[in-house]
């Protein structure tokens, strides 16, 4: 395939990346050092599923370029801190223009961490159950990797969602959580490098560690 048809761009340094990925340095800099790489701490867990859903509707550079904002008004994405806010933390936050000021978003991230410290102490209720209790958000999400990963040759091959994230859209939602619909879900999975959908021939394909290139 040529260039135009796998949709990599090569860069000046030599490295093919997904269009998405050459567009600014900032982009290029989450691709090379971030995207796909595992995440499996229950507060990493947390803000990657709290940003894909402030994504929604929204570019990721839009996302990416406020994540410090994001950081500094959500208390670093400690659920503990987080599930403490109230309605008038919510006014301020729609007031803070270093964020995404969407009032449903910014609830749902409010509740879905209240859904995480819940996770914590749940036992025998579904996928949670089979973990066992004590289980965390970050273990629930990961057990929902599966078997094999796409092997994308272009960029139409890169699958939006997956059995896998319909399942765990699913199980979240019965556990309380908002803005956690497949389509995120997949690329929250994408995102801490529980599927691996670099596209072959990316200078990236498999550096996960979890996928052979």
């Amino acid at each position: 395939m040529t260039a135009e048809q796998t949709g990599l761009v090569l860069g000046e340094d030599g490295l093919s990346r997904p269009q998405w990925a050459s567009v600014h340095e900032d982009l290029r800099e989450y691709y090379d050092t971030e995207w796909g790489m595992p995440v499996r701490t229950e507060r990493g867990v947390f803000e990657r599923l709290s940003l894909e859903g402030f994504q929604s509707g929204l570019s990721w550079a839009t996302i990416l370029r406020r994540r410090d904002g994001f950081r500094r008004a959500f208390a670093g994405f400690d659920p503990d801190e987080v599930a403490g806010f109230g309605a008038a933390k919510v006014e301020r936050l729609l007031g803070d223009a270093s964020i995404i000021r969407h009032r449903g978003k910014i609830e749902a991230t409010i509740s879905n961490a209240r859904a995480t410290i819940a996770l914590r102490s749940m036992d025998g209720l579904g996928r949670v159950g089979e973990l066992g209790a004590g289980s965390t958000l970050a273990d629930l999400v990961w057990s929902y990797r599966p078997a094999e990963t796409p092997r994308p040759a272009c960029a139409a091959d890169v699958p939006t969602t997956s059995p896998e994230s319909v399942a765990l859209a699913k199980e979240l939602r019965r556990h309380g959580f908002r803005f956690v619909g497949p389509t995120t879900m997949f690329a929250l999975m994408e995102a801490i490098g529980i599927v691996d959908t670099h596209l072959l021939g990316s200078h990236r394909r498999g550096s996960s560690g979890l996928w052979p290139a």
